[in-house]
């Protein structure tokens, strides 16, 4: 199995590849510079592994939530592959791929994952590991407001990502007595959405370029704080 991921959601921007159960990728902190950065990513990776667009299976890519400008990019960039090698792109959540980096390196079941989506709001995310050491997601991902979160499992869980960092304090009240810790430099990667990208390969999970886009939840993402309230 060979397969391409890009992950450019968040301040980070990076790109993995997978080939035979063995993952390379290239990751940078980089705000405002993905476009720049992840053409070469890639290009770097497949000259390495001697492999061409055509000798891939699949491609996957972070498709959200996050930065509306972030996520276009890595849609884009994988819209652009897939339709010239002709490949299909499994979908796989920013959420889920930090909830996965979060369970493979430690030994919590439960995570509550929330990223700063500015305007008084977080993208929000509960995602506990499940018999095969994936991340799976209870409930439904959501825009809102951190006092109003919604957790629909039983459990104690560790928080992770950028909106734990703004919000703990409005986290820690809606989640009371359910939340052991916080972390808050939780960033999506690319190998993740790579290990994530692969599996949901295996479960028939992948889509033809037409069909792979991004989620943004948002259904505002281009207007101003003032206009939103003024709906």
């Amino acid at each position: 199995m060979k397969l391409l991921a890009v992950e450019t959601a968040t301040e980070a921007c990076s790109a993995a590849l997978y080939v035979d159960g063995v993952i390379s990728e290239r990751f940078e902190l980089a705000p405002r510079h993905h476009t720049q950065l992840i053409l070469p990513m890639i290009d770097e990776l497949m000259r390495e592994a001697g492999l061409k667009p055509t000798e891939l299976d699949a491609l996957a890519f972070g498709c959200g939530p996050g930065s509306f400008t972030g996520i276009r990019i890595a849609t884009g960039v994988i819209q652009g592959i897939a339709l010239g090698a002709d490949l299909p792109v499994v979908c796989v959540s920013t959420l889920a791929a930090m909830a996965q980096e979060f369970f493979d390196r430690t030994e919590s079941n439960l995570a509550f994952t929330a990223i700063d989506a500015r305007m008084a709001e977080i993208f929000w995310g509960v995602y506990q590991r499940n018999a095969l050491g994936f991340a799976e997601l209870i409930g439904d991902e959501s825009v809102t407001p951190a006092s109003l979160v919604d957790c629909a499992v039983d459990g104690v869980g560790v928080g992770i990502g950028s909106g734990w960092g703004v919000y703990a304090d409005e986290l820690m009240s809606r989640l009371a007595g359910r939340v052991s810790h916080y972390e808050t430099d939780n960033l999506p990667r690319a190998a993740l959405i790579a290990r994530l990208g692969v599996r949901g390969f295996e479960q028939g999970l992948a889509v033809p370029v037409e069909l792979a886009m991004p989620v943004y939840l948002r259904d505002k993402v281009a207007k101003t704080e003032a206009e939103r309230h003024a709906l």
